[in-house]
């Protein structure tokens, strides 16, 4: 079995569900007394959000370097970066380490193409949802990549980091989640991404009319899956 590198801590409030898939999945597949092995190193969150919204992405690529030599230094065989936003700096981490990072968006396309469907609604973080980073990943994958509008996309990051991060769970943004899925529909998305780690925290399939794709889940499974091969 491989060792599994986390960097979590981007909230710590979706990084607890990778450590149960992850060791789920491997008690499932393998059955008994077995468990995942691995190495995390969490940073703290409120640095890495001021990087964020400053827009310094190169100290936060460099921050989260640190952390993959840190991880292949314990042993990790390679590296799962417990985020969707902090993908953006994959480039820095794929440079700093000499094991591979297992990218977020890869499995969650695969599954998505895996049950025909072409035409997604993303949503996530402002920068995921905006920026090329990680529509271009999913789109070569030959996905077609919708967002929402303006409003919808300040609610939908505004909830991720005033409520979800704080592990707040409120019915009111439910439904206004709920509402921007909706918007998305409309106009066309045959099922949506949950990109961004905490949002099934709040949303689940019965939250929509088509079917939504959880990131953590696929990439949890799919990171347990890869290290027992």
């Amino acid at each position: 079995m491989k060792t599994i590198g986390l960097i979590g801590g981007m909230s710590w409030e979706s990084t607890v569900p990778y450590y149960r898939s992850i060791n789920e999945t491997v008690r499932e597949l393998r059955g008994g007394l077995h468990s995942a092995k691995l190495v995390l190193v969490s940073v703290d969150f409120d640095e890495v959000e001021r990087l964020q919204r400053t827009g310094d992405w190169d100290r936060a690529g460099l921050l989260l370097a640190d952390c993959a030599r840190r991880l292949e230094s314990a042993g990790a065989d390679f590296i799962v970066l417990c985020t969707n936003t902090m993908h953006k700096v994959a480039p820095a981490i794929d440079a700093a380490a000499g094991i591979p990072l297992f990218h977020i968006a890869d499995p969650t396309a695969e599954a998505i193409r895996a049950q025909g469907l072409r035409r997604i609604g993303l949503l996530g973080t402002r920068f995921t949802m905006e920026q090329d980073f990680y529509r271009a990943r999913l789109q070569q994958h030959g996905l077609e990549v919708l967002v929402p509008g303006e409003a919808g996309r300040a609610l939908v990051h505004r909830v991720i980091y005033d409520e979800l991060c704080q592990g707040k769970v409120l019915d009111a943004s439910r439904d206004a989640y709920r509402a921007v899925i909706q918007e998305l529909v409309d106009a066309g998305a045959e099922a949506v991404i949950l990109g961004c780690t905490e949002i099934a925290l709040l949303i689940g399939p019965a939250d929509s009319p088509v079917p939504v794709f959880d990131t953590t889940a696929l990439h949890a499974r799919k990171a347990a899956e890869f290290a027992l091969r």
